[in-house]
């Protein structure tokens, strides 16, 4: 159950949605848990021999505001990004046709999670109708049959909103009406921040890497650790139900940060976004190398060692990627 990014569910729906996390929450967590591995492909532009981390990164940076204009779900935006990186793990696309990937991408999220979709003319004219109808509806079909029609992916946003309802379950309950007690459990501000910082790791191709439900785990961490800092004491009891997933180990490290280049054609229509966020997005875009942590010895207690440190590597770089758009944080921090 998902709600859209800015808007609220009346006080029968603010019950009911913390009701059902409470009874199947778990449930729906494990299934989409795991799934994730089945959807997740960590190195999607090793085969792309003119699509680039940095062209990724302009693109998808584009697509958070063309979502928000469009007043679609957080969740629509991840199924678009992982949409198009399954597809892009599969089949060459050339760089000018990268930015009609996108929006049909996103079309097809839409399509998948939304009730209602933009109009293909709404989408391509916000590439300056630098492509045909004919072409999207040819690339929406080419796309559903490599990935086999199988679109329902369990995403970061899936998993933040579950961190998040098991943050608010968590808290003490507050005395009055049940709809005082839903307003005191409900943090819009560490939502809020959890969803930026997943947000700026959307459009960074090194944090593929990581699973969704580490990322989230990591977002919902920090985002804590950030309003705790900000003056605003977190509660212990609710760190641990959100960040059951993470166990300290040692630091991660961030190699390189760039800006996404394209052609001058591409760079004219991603010009076209509509300035909805009114924020600009200052992504790292290269990763932290191709390889995957080696072999541990000891069984059970080598799975848990990497797991600890890709959990506190995941933290370490979430922090960068938050010091790049500190302007951005810290406004939100002092205005929300």
């Amino acid at each position: 159950m998902q709600l859209r990014h800015g808007e609220g569910p009346s006080s029968a729906g603010q019950l009911g949605l913390l009701t059902w996390h409470q009874h199947y929450g778990s449930v729906g967590y494990k299934i989409q848990k795991d799934n994730e591995t089945q959807f997740h492909l960590p190195k999607c532009l090793a085969r792309q021999p003119q699509v680039t981390p940095e062209a990724r990164c302009k693109l998808v940076s584009w697509l958070i505001p063309v979502h928000k204009y469009f007043r679609l779900s957080f969740e629509c935006c991840c199924l678009a990004v992982n949409i198009m990186d399954r597809f892009l793990a599969s089949t060459a696309v050339a760089a000018d046709c990268f930015q009609l990937l996108g929006v049909t991408a996103l079309l097809l999220a839409s399509k998948q999670v939304e009730v209602f979709s933009p109009r293909i003319s709404q989408l391509l004219g916000l590439c300056c109708h630098a492509f045909s109808k004919q072409q999207l509806c040819n690339l929406e079909c080419l796309i559903l049959l490599r990935l086999h029609f199988r679109l329902a992916a369990p995403t970061l946003a899936f998993f933040l909103e579950y961190n998040i309802l098991c943050s608010e379950a968590a808290r003490p309950s507050a005395s009055g009406s049940p709809s005082a007690r839903w307003e005191m459990r409900r943090s819009p501000r560490r939502s809020d921040l959890a969803r930026r910082i997943c947000e700026l790791s959307l459009a960074d191709y090194a944090f593929n890497r990581y699973l969704p439900s580490l990322t989230a785990a990591c977002a919902m961490r920090l985002s804590l650790e950030l309003l705790a800092a900000g003056g605003q004491p977190e509660e212990p009891n609710v760190r641990m139900s959100c960040t059951h997933d993470l166990i300290p180990s040692e630091k991660g490290t961030l190699t390189g940060t760039s800006e996404g280049e394209l052609s001058e054609g591409e760079q004219s229509r991603m010009d076209c976004t509509p300035d909805e966020s009114g924020d600009g997005l200052g992504h790292s875009a290269e990763g932290f190398g191709p390889e995957e942590p080696g072999p541990l010895s000891g069984g059970l207690d080598g799975r848990t060692s990497r797991r600890q440190n890709l959990a506190l590597e995941c933290t370490e770089n979430l922090k960068l990627l938050v010091s790049l758009n500190r302007e951005t944080i810290q406004a939100m921090l002092t205005t929300s």
